[in-house]
Order: C-alpha cells, then structure tokens, then sequence
C-alpha cells in the first residue's frame, strides 16, 4: 500500500476518534499523542496524514455543510462516523487537491470504506462524493463507466530502477 492511501487510512482513523470523543476544533497536544502512540506509521504516512486532519479541521464547517447539503432524508449524526469522516476527508481534498482528478479522491474514498466499512457503505460513499464532485468542480470530465481508476500514487512510493533490476 502507498503512502498516501495509508496517510489517507491514518487520517480516517485520527478523524473518527477525535468525533467519537466529541472533539470540536483542533484536538489537543495529548490527544495527537496518545494516537501516534496507538498507530505506528513511516514519517511520510505520519505527515501526509497530520496535513489532511489538520485541514479538514480547519475546514469542518464548510465540509460538513456540503455533507448536509448533499445527503437526502439524513442528517449529519445519522451518518455512521467512519463514513462522515472519509466523507470529510474527500470532500476536503476535493476543495483543495485541484491537481488530482475527482475519480481518484473518489476511488480512495471507497477503497478506505471496503476496508473499514460495512458492505454497502462504498456505494454511499461513491455516491455522496460523486454528487458533491459534480458541485465544486463542475467543469471536470467525469470519468467514464468501466474504465480502471489509477491509484493515487507518490512518486516517492514507486520502486527505484535500481529496486526493479
């Protein structure tokens, strides 16, 4: 697995126990700790995934409010708190990673709910981002039904020509 899924996978993780602890705002010096104590991770995954909490942190409002915007007949506390937050997560690199094609965030997102989620949660993750993709980059092409979505890879992750010989 690359960095950045695992960054990714890492950032759920912080999300989710922070909102389970009702964290509201930046979390506490103790409580990053105590979750680094917990979750052993390469200085790169560990990065990539403090970049990622702190924005959408930072951004929790306006994140949440497309959530809100976007679900139909379900209010924010009704979403299970996995799926809330790869849905944060997505939404916040869809508003600040213009580099990486929606299909990509989007496939992270329901890689990470296959992993961590019930059956059917990576249909309602596809779905929710899909719909939320369409509103804040709406002149993007949308990828095309059938064809394979690449992984969001680092170059840092890719094998060195001399690994490969």
């Amino acid at each position: 697995m690359g960095r950045r899924r695992e960054g990714r996978e890492t950032a759920v993780q912080f999300l989710f126990a922070h909102d389970v602890h009702e964290g509201a705002g930046n979390p506490s010096p103790e409580e990053q700790a105590s979750f680094w104590d917990l979750h052993s991770a390469t200085k790169g995954v560990r990065e990539f995934a403090e970049v990622l909490i702190k924005g959408v942190l930072q951004d929790l409002p306006k994140v949440d409010a497309y959530i809100i915007k976007s679900s139909q007949n379900f209010s924010l506390d009704r979403i299970g708190g996995v799926e809330r937050n790869i849905l944060r997560l997505g939404i916040y690199e869809l508003l600040h990673t213009k580099n990486l094609a929606s299909a990509i965030i989007i496939n992270e997102g329901i890689e990470i709910a296959k992993k961590f989620c019930a059956n059917d949660s990576s249909r309602f993750i596809n779905g929710m981002l899909d719909r939320i993709a369409r509103e804040i980059r709406p002149d993007e092409p949308r990828q095309k039904r059938g064809k394979k979505i690449e992984e969001d890879v680092d170059p840092a992750d890719e094998p060195t020509s001399e690994a490969q010989a």
